[in-house]
């Protein structure tokens, strides 16, 4: 659909501009997910393991 006014102005396509509005919002909608994902990985807390205490098992002498 085009809407022409008394100008010299070329038409407007609004099926083009509601298109790309709705484009502009599926961009949004869609980076706010990724943001709110990134933030709930980087709120998880990564278990560590105790690291071992004295010299017990930290050398293994293999012979064949």
């Amino acid at each position: 659909m085009s809407i022409v006014l008394n100008s010299d102005a070329a038409p407007v396509d609004t099926s083009t501009a509601q298109g790309v509005k709705t484009a502009n919002l599926v961009k949004a909608h869609k980076e706010s997910e990724a943001q709110m994902a990134i933030e709930l990985i980087a709120s998880a807390s990564i278990v560590t393991l105790p690291q071992p205490v004295g010299n017990s098992g930290h050398n293994i002498n293999i012979k064949v």
